[in-house]
């Protein structure tokens, strides 16, 4: 006599692809818990955020002098013991052939003289508005960075034997756009102390 098939020996179709299914959820959940590690694809802006930061910190860490003069045969600035350290401030530089306000000439010297046809008075007009345009600049910036204010502040790079009339026409110009406070360029003696 042969047996009949005992109950749990018989499972139907239905029953069947519910157990599959529940096998594959279950193997799906387990595979994306132990994915959940890994990197699949990285994240531009976390990046970029990342060498923001490391670019300030490294432009915030750099300390150079802020005020760069090109070594010329027109300039000679004075030498002097003075140990302070220049600031970024408008850089004005002075030699027996032009005026200039950065990198850029705005004045052409004639015979160490200022044109008079470029002086009101004693107002060099090219050389106010090349200072007006930085002030502006300057005045900008601190508006919107109060860690760096205005100050009122020049840098005079001059050579050695440009004459006391010429530099005052420069210093009074200079006041005549808020910047009244002159920082004079020289190079440190050696071994001064």
């Amino acid at each position: 006599m042969a047996r009949a098939p005992a109950q749990d020996d018989q499972i139907s179709d239905e029953d069947r692809q519910r157990m599959m299914f529940r096998k594959a959820v279950s193997r799906k959940k387990r595979k994306e818990r132990e994915a959940e590690g890994e990197i699949r694809e990285l994240n531009i802006t976390a990046m970029m955020d990342m060498m923001t930061i490391i670019l300030v910190f490294l432009l915030k860490s750099y300390s150079a002098s802020s005020v760069s003069m090109t070594a010329s045969e027109d300039v000679r600035p004075p030498i002097s013991t003075t140990r302070a350290t220049p600031r970024d401030t408008v850089a004005v530089t002075i030699t027996p052939k032009h005026i200039l306000v950065g990198d850029r000439t705005v004045v052409t010297l004639a015979g160490g003289q200022i044109p008079a046809e470029l002086l009101t008075g004693r107002l060099v007009v090219p050389l106010d508005a090349a200072l007006k345009k930085e002030v502006d600049k300057l005045k900008f910036i601190a508006d919107r960075n109060p860690n760096a204010p205005f100050s009122r502040e020049m840098s005079v790079i001059g050579d050695r034997k440009i004459p006391y009339d010429l530099l005052l026409t420069v210093l009074y110009t200079a006041g005549q756009n808020e910047l009244e406070n002159y920082r004079f360029v020289v190079i440190q003696k050696e071994g001064g102390g």
